[in-house]
């Protein structure tokens, strides 16, 4: 079938729009960036790349850490400022974001698809979870805040590409609502654009926020380190979190890093099978880019039959493609289904995912499977690029990875202890509660897990011996948002939990001896909504 590009989604005029409702941040197609009160024109240009398609998107201003020691000495003299700002004026501002951030929502969301490959209907619901959940937040922040004051200094955000809006600006403007000032590094894969536009709203609304790009090696050290920071959060993989924690050992800042971790889902004394089918469909959404993805299922050997015959069907319906992408002759027949757009006579394909982040990370996956299949795992499909919902004539395909299931990923490889974050998953083989367990805990650690028992007594007694924050019995977990507090056990988080009040306790000071709730090396606890 034909394809073309879904009318009134092409980048050129996407970008466009974005200049439009934000001129201050743009000069043309580079990216200004928030420091010192204002956007400026500052910084040596690098160019960000979609995965849709590999073409260029814009031209990022890289910061180096001269102009972010600036950065951060200008956004501690608006945190003093604004932590004396009364409760309801900072409410206010808040909200008057909340709206010009939903006037613009479908803008923000598009954005999403081209920079990071996110169908459409997950790149709405980014978008639509950050802004319920900070209007809910704005509801609650008066209690949260009672006896509590915000922090010595701005707090450091340094967040992955996955979730721009539902993580790092929702994280910002609760973070704001608590008294502190904030600065956010725009992700080195993608988002920067939604980001800036988002950010050029925020601070319409008068909100003390900061957004610097550059590299990691340039701008750590000071957006970790400087004196004037007074929390750090960071989201990403265990190598870069490992570095910021290691940075922090001699400080005495509050941090809040989640990491990586292999979520797995145990398969043991189970027959509802037409209930995990439902959750299976939907883990695979974003093609398991996503913290709380689950890319492991440790399978009793008395049931690999019966996990088989529902797994292999799910796996093999999956739908991805390019996520702009529409039959040309306008028949949707025979493709994913179509997402309608507020415009009737436009539509974009339902997807379960489109490219990874990038053909990098593409390249890799291909490579860790094919090096566990040759180690010796057993490939039980391997999807391909002829099965997807459809592409453009010869555009480039080197982001995307068609689904892949593995059996018995030998101990050597990488995927037997590693998560993959892309849509690979592996299956292990168990006979005994301890082998469930051992498999199941085999990264040190993770923020979620899941147990598909029967027998609910067996399955909460298994459950308090895995390492995960979050056990679901007979369901997925999420990150969560509101009232859920959100963390992680072993290597896979360090430092204070979020979530609902937890969120704000992160970033305000209480009494003298406050101890927080958090993954701490001489001191560990669960909230006890967990």
């Amino acid at each position: 079938m034909t394809m073309r590009l879904a009318p009134g989604t092409a980048w050129a005029d996407t970008l466009r729009r974005a200049a439009a409702a934000t001129p201050e941040a743009f000069n043309e197609d580079r990216l200004h960036n928030l420091f010192e009160g204002s956007w400026q024109d500052s910084g040596t240009p690098s160019t960000l790349r979609t995965p849709v398609d590999g073409s260029p998107l814009a031209q990022l201003s890289r910061l180096d850490a001269e102009a972010a020691t600036r950065a951060v000495r200008a956004s501690f003299a608006e945190h003093r400022d604004w932590a004396t700002t009364p409760i309801a004026e900072r409410r206010e501002r808040v909200l008057a974001a909340l709206d010009a951030l939903s006037e613009h929502r479908d803008l923000l969301a598009l954005l999403l698809v081209w920079e990071i490959g996110k169908p459409w209907r997950l790149a709405c619901a980014d978008v639509d979870r950050a802004l319920d959940g900070v209007r809910w937040y704005a509801g609650e922040i008066e209690r949260q805040v009672a006896g509590r004051d915000p922090l010595s200094g701005p707090v450091s955000n340094i967040a992955s590409w996955n979730y721009p809006m539902s993580v790092l600006v929702h994280a910002e403007l609760v973070q704001l609502l608590a008294g502190n000032a904030v600065i956010a590094k725009t992700p080195s894969q993608g988002g920067a654009v939604c980001l800036t536009v988002a950010h050029a709203l925020m601070r319409r609304a008068g909100l003390p926020v900061t957004l610097l790009s550059g590299g990691g090696e340039e701008l750590s050290e000071v957006l970790v380190r400087a004196p004037e920071i007074g929390a750090v959060a960071f989201v990403g993989g265990r190598s870069n979190g490992g570095k910021v924690a290691a940075a922090l050992l001699d400080t005495d800042k509050r941090h809040m890093i989640e990491q990586e971790g292999l979520n797995a889902w145990g398969v043991w004394k189970f027959s509802q099978w037409d209930l995990l089918a439902g959750h299976l469909k939907k883990g695979f959404e974003y093609g398991k880019q996503r913290c709380t993805a689950y890319p492991r299922f440790v399978v009793q050997r008395d049931l690999v039959d019966r996990f088989l015959d529902v797994y292999l069907p799910v796996v093999k319906s999956i739908q991805f493609g390019h996520p702009l992408a529409v039959p040309a002759d306008g028949d949707p027949s025979g493709s994913a289904g179509l997402m309608p757009l507020d415009d009737p006579d436009q539509a974009l394909p339902v997807l379960d995912f489109g490219p990874l982040i990038s053909a990098a990370k593409a390249d890799e996956l291909h490579r860790k499977v094919d090096e566990a299949i040759k180690h010796g795992a057993i490939p039980l499909h391997r999807g391909d690029l002829a099965d997807s919902a459809g592409f453009l004539d010869g555009q480039d395909t080197g982001a995307y990875v068609a689904p892949t299931a593995l059996l018995a990923p030998p101990g050597r490889s990488r995927l037997m202890h590693a998560e993959p974050f892309g849509p690979v998953d592996t299956i292990v083989v168990v006979d005994t509660e301890e082998e469930l367990l051992a498999a199941m805990n085999a990264s040190n650690g993770s923020l979620v897990a899941s147990l598909a028992c029967d027998d609910q007594e067996l399955a909460e007694k298994l459950a308090g011996d895995l390492q995960a924050f979050k056990v679901g019995i007979n369901k997925p977990r999420s990150r969560g948002d509101r009232e859920e507090p959100f963390g992680g056990r072993g290597a896979s988080w360090k430092g204070a939990f979020v979530g609902g009040d937890l969120l704000v306790q992160a970033v305000t000071v209480g009494e003298p001896d406050e101890r927080l709730y958090g993954n701490f090396p001489d001191w560990t606890a669960m909230p006890p909504e967990v």
